[in-house]
């Protein structure tokens, strides 16, 4: 059994047109992990104690404190009530624009502990025109891919997975946690550690599309994000100011496009 899940736990499983029975559950892991630049404490996140190198590099792109290659070094030490990820930066660099917090970070809130409202919702890069564009038939492989490779959410039905496909819909990487904002930045700190071009492909999340879902994905640099469920009105706003292509309620039998319908075509080019 994987080292991310507990043992078994057990339940009593009532159905309505069945007698009561006792069941036995696979759950995830879900530990405090400590984010601290250069030993300073930023953040105290909830996640599944999985890929925390990836976590800690992604969340600081994606919260835009600092960009990937300010990065000097990531230590990920396992300390009494849990993890610490420390991310190190060149002598008398420092991390900038970090949203100030005093509370920790829940696996189901991106902005848990943000004070000020100027720092909710903070200006955002503009994505590029043009790129690669995207067939409306590859979504759908690509959402019967990431359903087979969910190897934690197959087991325990309790976790997220945020995954980065080629256009022409080949999976290249995938990251799961039980907090969606987590396996958002998990899979940014992925790409980047391995030096794979975000621009070159598209994010695919499987839980709703909040506005943080939207400023991750942009701010990594990715142009298209599709989403299981339905997106906020403040995503779509967000999405179309920064040139993000926006879909979600993606379905295997179809899907609907809020911004940036422009990337989409109804057919996948042929191979030069």
């Amino acid at each position: 059994m994987s080292r991310f899940v507990a043992d078994p736990r057990p339940a009593l499983q009532w159905r309505a047109d069945q007698a009561v029975r006792p069941i036995e559950r696979i759950t995830p892991q879900e530990i405090a992990v400590g984010l601290s630049f250069d030993g300073r404490p930023h953040t105290v996140l909830m996640a599944t104690p999985e890929d925390l190198e990836d976590l800690a590099r992604g969340f600081v792109v994606t919260e835009a404190i600092a960009a990937a290659q300010d990065i000097v070094a990531i230590t990920v030490t396992t300390e009494e009530l849990g993890v610490l990820a420390d991310v190190r930066f060149p002598p008398g660099a420092g991390p900038r624009k970090a949203r100030p917090r005093n509370l920790e970070g829940r696996s189901s809130c991106g902005l848990c502990g943000v004070e000020r409202l100027a720092d909710a919702v903070r200006p955002l890069p503009r994505l590029a025109d043009g790129g690669g564009a995207l067939a409306h038939a590859v979504i759908p492989r690509a959402l019967a891919r990431l359903e087979d490779e969910q190897a934690l959410g197959r087991l325990t039905r309790a976790t997220h997975a945020a995954a980065f496909f080629s256009l022409d819909g080949e999976l290249v990487l995938l990251r799961e946690d039980v907090g969606r904002h987590n396996a958002l930045d998990k899979l940014a700190g992925g790409l980047l550690r391995d030096g794979l071009d975000p621009a070159g492909g598209f994010v695919v999340v499987t839980s709703r599309c909040s506005f943080e879902m939207v400023e991750k994905t942009v701010r990594l640099g990715c142009p298209i994000l599709v989403a299981v469920s339905a997106p906020t009105a403040l995503a779509i706003e967000r999405a179309e100011a920064a040139n993000l292509t926006l879909v979600a309620l993606a379905r295997a039998d179809g899907h609907a496009v809020f911004a940036g319908g422009e990337r989409l075509i109804e057919t996948q080019p042929e191979p030069a």
